[in-house]
């Protein structure tokens, strides 16, 4: 499997999110990478775009070992499993993580300037990001997102730890990706064969912004993620 890039990325998704059209679904994308991918979603459904800011609170001393992650909303998730492993304390960890949580709303204000954040009560929410690895962040804004009662939630990625997205479908209501692997798989086949662009993330905005930024920027179980075997959990 193989994407040019985000563009290609987002429209082979969308074309797997077409039954969703009817119910007139808020796309959001978890920036930066999964803004261009959300917005060829949301140009297939012919749906509104906004963002959903979410941050990975990294360990002490090594930001990019990521423990966790906190969305906009507040929503918090701490891998207590590996911090334990790793010798970090709570306290330590969620110095890191307010931390975040005040950058959360320094990005919010940038992706989205003055327009208000969109309404999700009631609606069916497809939230997209550019791929699925632990999955640490996007657990994060599910979460958040829970608790303004939307419809239904459904997470879209072009491609995805199997380990990852089994953990996340107990949270949501439907998942879907067009590229499902093994996680050391993701890691290095697939990560390594997907353009430069796909791996580091472009930037990005909310509304306008991000359509903006949007219109910039499967083996054989290719399809929808039902029922994914294993488990596991995800940071």
């Amino acid at each position: 499997m193989r994407f040019r890039n985000r563009t290609d990325a987002g429209r082979q998704l969308a074309d797997l999110l077409t039954e969703y059209g009817a119910e007139s679904p808020l796309v959001l994308g978890l920036p930066r990478g999964g803004i261009p991918v959300a917005y060829e979603v949301a140009r297939k459904l012919g749906a509104p775009l906004d963002v959903w800011v979410v941050r990975k609170v990294g360990a002490p001393g090594q930001p990019e070992l990521g423990l966790g992650a906190v969305a906009e909303g507040g929503a918090l998730f701490l891998d207590r499993e590996m911090m334990r492993s790793l010798g970090f304390s709570e306290t330590e960890v969620m110095q890191t993580a307010e931390r975040e949580a005040q950058e959360v709303m320094v990005r919010i204000g940038r992706f989205r300037g003055a327009h208000p954040a969109p309404e999700i009560s009631g609606r069916t929410v497809i939230l997209v990001d550019d791929g699925v690895a632990t999955g640490g962040t996007v657990r994060a804004a599910i979460r958040a997102l829970r608790t303004l009662r939307p419809r239904s939630i459904v997470l879209a990625v072009p491609v995805g730890a199997v380990e990852s997205l089994d953990s996340l479908r107990p949270e949501v209501d439907d998942v879907v990706c067009v590229h499902p692997a093994e996680f050391m798989q993701l890691g290095g086949r697939v990560l390594r064969r997907l353009p430069a662009d796909l791996r580091r993330g472009g930037a990005g905005g909310a509304g306008a912004g991000a359509e903006a930024a949007g219109a910039r920027g499967g083996d054989e179980r290719r399809g929808r993620m039902v029922g994914l075997s294993g488990g596991g959990g995800a940071t």
